[in-house]
């Protein structure tokens, strides 16, 4: 598996995971809020801003993890082209962009078990209804570290079928991906029960 913790030093590493998310939050709800290009315009500058300002790799690194959203991107614009509303396509591909180059940077510059650690104080409440907070929080932290790798691996497989055929990627890929999937499911379980489980 791979963390996405930033090994580019910042000042942003020294501060406690839980105001980060909790600024996170409310940065992301005030992006929703807002309705004038502007704002969201301002907000993606002050966002970029903050990137550069840890340095040129640092900010490479941020970008590289915005890659993903291009299809989505893609579709916000041609919809909203062929519906003629370019302004408002406008803002939901800004709002989009702004809180996942925020969320990143939340990301790139807590550790993961600080993450943990917070999700599992916020789930106790669920105690009382027989879930582990321990549980949740470890398959939450799963989920945000396994989503790069599996991205990684399917497009690896995708470009081994662009190599070996002349055919456009199609369904046919869903099965080994799902496969490929459970694989390493498997792996983390089985060292997860090496370890004496949860």
């Amino acid at each position: 598996m791979l963390t996405l913790t930033s090994p580019i030093e910042t000042r942003l590493h020294t501060i406690a995971a839980g105001p980060k998310l909790a600024g996170l939050a409310l940065a992301t709800f005030g992006l929703m809020l807002t309705q004038s290009m502007w704002g969201i315009g301002g907000a993606a500058l002050f966002v970029a801003g903050v990137y550069t300002a840890f340095g040129t790799e640092f900010a490479r690194h941020g970008l590289r993890l915005l890659r993903p959203l291009w299809p989505f991107v893609l579709i916000i614009l041609l919809w909203h082209g062929w519906t003629g509303e370019i302004a408002a396509g406008a803002l939901i591909m800004g709002r989009l962009l702004t809180a996942v180059a925020l969320a990143n940077l939340v990301t790139m510059t807590t550790r993961l078990d600080d993450m943990i650690g917070v999700m599992e104080r916020l789930a106790q409440p669920l105690a009382r209804l027989g879930l582990s907070p321990r549980v949740l929080a470890v398959a939450v932290a799963l989920v945000i570290r396994f989503t790069p790798v599996l991205m990684d691996k399917a497009g690896q497989l995708m470009q081994a079928w662009r190599a070996r055929s002349a055919r456009r990627v199609n369904w046919r890929v869903v099965l080994p991906i799902s496969l490929m999937a459970l694989d390493e499911a498997e792996h983390v379980a089985e060292a997860i029960r090496a370890r004496g489980g949860l």
